[in-house]
């Protein structure tokens, strides 16, 4: 067969536009849309509208930059370097940034300056989706997954091993102060490199270590990272922090999509305390109807949890069902009496109350126990309990509330809604991980990940608007405002 005409010094007649060079329907198109449709509301939180210098050399438009990052973090280019590359190289980033190309120290400025004040962007996506009538705000699901620290495990010491890297760097520290000694000479105008790496070091495990001898505190430091900590995660234990997102269903043409309308990063395994603050970021953000429902698993429930959130529906299963399912002789098998204040075993036994107790966990509990030599006669004795002084169960003051959950959770349309929680929230960890790279933070800090995570969201939420709005594109042949107005 012929071949086509083939030149790399193909000359043009008319100088080429970046315009031929992206297809009308680019995400990268979309992004643009998105941050040139910002209200001056969010410009001012942005701090984007402020004009630069008349004097020195011009300055980059906001407008670039926040793109460039907004669109690096959609395809999981994070770093100012690859971003900087990708400038250079790449279509989408060239069309972004006007022809432009940023060296990596102006976009780290930016997004150093920028990327708190970034956080509002995250509330902008949900808004947009509302608007367009794309989310269905009567169903959300909460979960949070473990995402690495910038730092590296074998930096995480407890008091021991703090005390004893301490002890290396005093001695260390010693030597090169003995290496040192000018004599009657004047002392140089620095500490030379060595030994003020090894004095910072020393600041730094002596700061760690009031970390870890408080009353309060963690039980171990990551030294690069304070703020990160030893979480446990399905892979093993992992140096890093615990993410969370709620997620919200989309609408999008012939298939469905997410959307996320509350982030939260937080340096604790536990996720019972976020349920509430996420429920209540997610209102403030999306304006659900009053009827919205929320699911979460098993790690969400408590007692104080059920209670707070009374008067709404939240599906969350307890981590005793299992247990209960499995054991005919569980406590939830066993049926109070109000009248008498008694409780009756599966055998049809009476346990009567015999006083209180305190908890573990620090609160009162009602104890309730039948006669010995009733459970030794019965021929359960063994299964049900093997105390001779016969079956003993501990009641809460929160008993009653439990029991309402329980019951309602085992309703077909209760099932029915909470099957739907992993296709919400999971696939959109995986995304995040895997396809926008963040697998783990590339910033150190509390605050930093916060920002970082909350970019993340926002990226993911604009890749969701932008097939959107790709499908809208398609119907009516142009390109249009009306997406992200």
């Amino acid at each position: 067969m012929p071949l086509r005409p083939f030149s790399r010094d193909q000359a043009w007649l008319l100088p080429p536009s970046l315009n031929d060079f992206l297809p009308r329907d680019h995400p990268a198109r979309f992004v643009a849309l998105f941050v040139d449709g910002l209200d001056q509301e969010t410009l001012q939180e942005l701090e984007g509208d402020t004009p630069g210098d008349p004097l020195g050399a011009p300055a980059y438009h906001p407008g670039a930059l926040l793109g460039i990052w907004v669109y690096g973090f959609m395809t999981g280019v994070r770093s100012s370097r690859k971003l900087e590359a990708a400038c250079r190289d790449q279509v989408p980033y060239l069309w972004l940034s006007g022809n432009q190309r940023p060296d990596h120290n102006t976009l780290w400025r930016y997004y150093e300056g920028h990327r708190q004040a970034m956080r509002c962007l995250l509330k902008r996506t949900v808004r947009v989706a509302v608007h367009a009538g794309l989310v269905e705000l009567a169903l959300q699901a909460v979960d949070g997954t473990k995402v690495g620290a910038n730092a590296a495990s074998a930096r995480t010491l407890d008091a021991t091993g703090l005390t004893r890297l301490l002890g290396q760097t005093e001695r260390a520290i010693a030597e090169l102060e003995a290496e040192n000694v000018t004599g009657g000479d004047a002392p140089p105008p620095r500490l030379p490199a060595a030994l003020a790496e090894e004095r910072a070091l020393r600041e730094q495990v002596e700061a760690a270590l009031d970390q870890v001898s408080a009353e309060d505190g963690p039980a171990r430091v990551n030294l690069t990272d304070p703020d990160a900590r030893r979480l446990k995660s399905s892979g093993g234990f992992v140096t890093g922090y615990n993410a969370q997102a709620m997620v919200a269903p989309l609408a999008l043409g012939q298939g469905q999509g997410m959307l996320i309308t509350a982030t939260e990063v937080v340096p604790e395994g536990d996720d019972h305390p976020q349920l509430q603050p996420m429920m209540a970021q997610a209102a403030a953000n999306a304006e659900p109807p009053a009827s919205v429902t929320t699911l979460a698993d098993g790690g969400y429930y408590s007692a104080a949890n059920l209670l707070a959130t009374e008067g709404q529906e939240v599906l969350v299963p307890s981590p005793q069902v299992g247990k209960r399912e499995r054991n005919p002789y569980h406590k939830d098998h066993f049926v109070h009496d109000a009248v008498t204040d008694t409780y009756r075993c599966p055998q049809g036994q009476s346990l009567v109350f015999v006083g209180t107790q305190r908890h573990e966990d620090g609160y009162l509990v009602r104890v309730y126990q039948a006669p010995g030599p009733v459970c030794r006669a019965c021929p359960a004795f063994g299964q049900c309990t093997q105390d001779r002084r016969g079956r003993r169960i501990r009641v809460g003051a929160y008993e009653q509330v439990h029991q309402r959950h329980r019951e309602r959770m085992q309703q077909p349309e209760a099932k029915a809604l909470y099957r739907r929680r992993k296709e919400l929230v999971e696939p959109v960890f995986g995304i995040m991980k895997e396809q926008q790279g963040g697998r783990r933070f590339l910033l150190r800090g509390l605050t930093n990940v916060r920002a970082e995570w909350s970019l993340l969201a926002t990226a993911f939420n604009l890749r969701s608007l932008a097939r959107a709005w790709k499908t809208l594109f398609a119907e009516r042949g142009r390109c249009t405002r009306y997406a992200v107005a």
